[in-house]
């Protein structure tokens, strides 16, 4: 039978997943809940079946599973409460944007005992799976680290615009909706990190978000992974990861698209997928699934994405701690309140 699912927060990935879900012969998208009336009529017209709720809450009530797409401030409280009802959860990232508030929601989620995922699209992806097996079969030597370049023309893109928090200081910025995934994937590969210095440069007006980021994080054994992200110019997007090995690195462009170096040229591996969105999304709906049976999966675990929020929120407050991992329970935080 398919999984009844609530959909709260019906921006631009919100409706992505109404929609795919809608198509996803696993999941039923029963409910569907936003404060604005045009985004629900809009992801209405994507599930048909889907009822608009009266408030987050009666749609909660309403389903098995609930997707959160809201942005990052009330997702704790919805996330809790879905929990606190017996339902899954299945959140956007980021996980939040204060540290303390988002260690005790991943405590409730483990106190609960509810399935619980974080969507970072690349975790069930055919680009992380290959290099994940390619690194641990050495075909790639020593994993020596990783390199993330992200440059835009302007922030937020085009089709993001809508979502205007998205500019925004408190909540917004290319750290938190973009490196991020680099992030989660690098740690998938090497391991946990810990920023050893970061440089983010933001502009006059401080009600808004980072333009650049330079920052060099690493891993215990001091592997380095380097960050260098800017917007502005005449250009197109640019996202890229590159994993570094010494016999063979892969470089991960468009967050999808897989090519190896043996010191020449990068060369593609495979065929790029006709809609590479649409395999993305079937993949990590796959992939949850096997999450909600217990089952083992490759969707980010909420703890997964915890330690990849302090690094953000770390690089974001400029500040580093490299005598400690961010794994650390004992790492004092605080200090991001300054």
């Amino acid at each position: 039978m398919s999984v009844k699912t609530a959909v709260i927060g019906l921006g631009i990935m919100g409706r992505r997943m109404v929609e795919h879900m809608a198509a996803h012969p696993g999941y039923s998208p029963v409910a569907i809940w936003d404060p604005d009336a045009e985004a629900c009529r809009l992801a209405q017209a994507l599930a048909p079946q889907a009822q608009i709720a009266e408030t987050a809450e009666t749609a909660i009530a309403a389903a098995d599973l609930v997707y959160l797409a809201c942005p990052p401030a009330p997702r704790k409280s919805y996330a809790m409460a879905a929990a606190d009802a017996g339902k899954s959860v299945f959140l956007e990232k980021p996980l939040g944007v204060d540290v303390q508030e988002s260690r005790e929601l991943v405590a409730h989620l483990e106190a609960r005992g509810r399935p619980a995922a974080v969507n970072f699209t690349q975790a069930a992806g055919t680009a992380l799976t290959t290099v994940h097996d390619a690194a641990r079969s050495g075909t790639m030597g020593d994993i020596l680290g990783a390199d993330i370049i992200v440059t835009y023309p302007a922030w937020p893109r085009a089709w993001q615009k809508a979502a205007d928090w998205l500019r925004y200081r408190d909540e917004g910025g290319m750290t938190r909706e973009v490196i991020s995934h680099f992030l989660f994937f690098s740690q998938r590969i090497l391991g946990p990190l810990s920023v050893t210095w970061a440089c983010p440069s933001y502009p006059g007006d401080d009600r808004l978000c980072e333009t650049h980021m330079l920052a060099r994080l690493e891993t215990a054994d001091g592997r380095p992974v380097t960050v260098m992200a800017s917007v502005g110019g005449a250009q197109p997007d640019r996202q890229e990861l590159t994993i570094k090995g010494s016999r063979a690195s892969h470089r991960i462009s468009e967050f999808y698209i897989d090519a190896v170096s043996d010191g020449g040229p990068f060369t593609e591996l495979g065929e790029r997928p006709a809609d590479p969105r649409a395999v993305s999304l079937k993949a990590q709906l796959d992939d949850l699934l096997l999450c909600l049976d217990g089952r083992p999966n490759r969707l980010a675990t909420p703890q997964e994405a915890l330690q990849v929020q302090i690094l953000v929120e770390q690089m974001l407050a400029a500040k580093g701690n490299s005598s400690q991992n961010q794994g650390d329970a004992d790492v004092d935080f605080s200090q991001l309140d300054d």
